[in-house]
């Protein structure tokens, strides 16, 4: 069900420009299908590499760099013996070790958190609910730096670092090949005043502003159609045109954040994600609306 809902993808292979995030989800997903192929355990991949199981469970995931030896061993007791298929793997893992420009900001950015930034410079399609704040991607420096000192205990210069973070991201938005946004966001976020009056009139007029984007969709589901959904809360649904990437849905806490990537699941945030969709107003009826809370300030 949740596939028609889906805007169309992009065909170009986006692996080349995804990132080491994405690269090294691709190096593992190769690595994991090359030794199931030959049938040897996670436990004898390990001895190999002189390892633990859970170390190649790490690599498989993409969620470690990979050292190059490491990478020969397992391609040598793996079967694959062409100069080309190994150094095409090797490639995309020694690419996969080069840091991403938002490793800049490892200081006051959790380790939950740069897996997603990663995979969300990656995708060719975002959707997202957000029932609580304008979404990340189209707040404004002075309503993000208010969301972040009301959830978090930081220090100033964290709070600045985070912000910069945070506007560093929405270049995303501005690139050639910027993905599809799709955000459906609850009425009250409109309502809920962040900093002052003055931050929300200009965050509201800037929400309008990127409506106006081919790439952008914004819907709004208004109170009198609030009781029609029921969901735990925020959640991101990041697709890609690689089609070695699975659909991952990211949920996020305030000290932590989970990814989902089973099929069966993923598939229920799908289908949620289109009820949300079919609910909300029109992108052009929420403009309205987004104007009218505006013109009440």
């Amino acid at each position: 069900m949740g596939e028609a809902g889906w805007p169309g993808h992009q065909q170009s292979l986006r692996a080349s420009g995804g990132g080491p995030t994405v690269l090294r989800i691709l190096v593992g997903t190769q690595l994991r299908r090359l030794r199931e192929q030959c049938g040897m355990s996670r436990a004898a991949a390990a001895d190999l590499i002189r390892g633990s199981e859970a170390k190649i469970s790490r690599l498989e995931l993409g969620r470690t760099g990979f050292k190059q030896r490491d990478v020969v061993d397992l391609l040598s007791a793996y079967g694959v013996t062409e100069d080309a298929e190994r150094e095409a793997v090797l490639g995309l893992a020694r690419r996969a070790n080069e840091p991403g420009w938002w490793q800049s900001y490892n200081d006051v950015m959790p380790g939950w958190l740069e897996m997603y930034v990663g995979l969300e410079q990656a995708a060719s399609v975002i959707r997202s609910y957000e029932p609580q704040f304008v979404p990340g991607l189209l707040q404004t420096e002075a309503y993000a730096q208010s969301v972040i000192e009301q959830g978090q205990v930081a220090r100033p210069a964290d709070v600045k670092e985070r912000v910069a973070l945070r506007m560093r991201r929405q270049h995303l938005l501005n690139n050639p090949g910027a993905p599809d946004f799709w955000v459906v966001i609850d009425e009250a976020v409109l309502r809920r005043t962040m900093g002052d009056t003055e931050v929300m009139r200009s965050q509201l007029d800037h929400l309008l502003s990127m409506m106006k984007r081919p790439r952008v969709t914004v819907q709004i589901i208004p109170f009198t159609r609030s009781g029609q959904v029921a969901t735990g809360g925020p959640f991101t649904l990041l697709r890609f045109a690689e089609p070695d990437l699975p659909d991952i849905v990211y949920l996020e806490q305030l000290t932590s954040a989970f990814y989902v990537d089973k099929r069966e699941d993923v598939e229920t945030y799908l289908e949620l994600i289109d009820r949300l969709s079919v609910t909300a107003l029109t992108p052009e009826e929420s403009a309205d609306v987004v104007a009218a809370a505006r013109a009440t300030l």
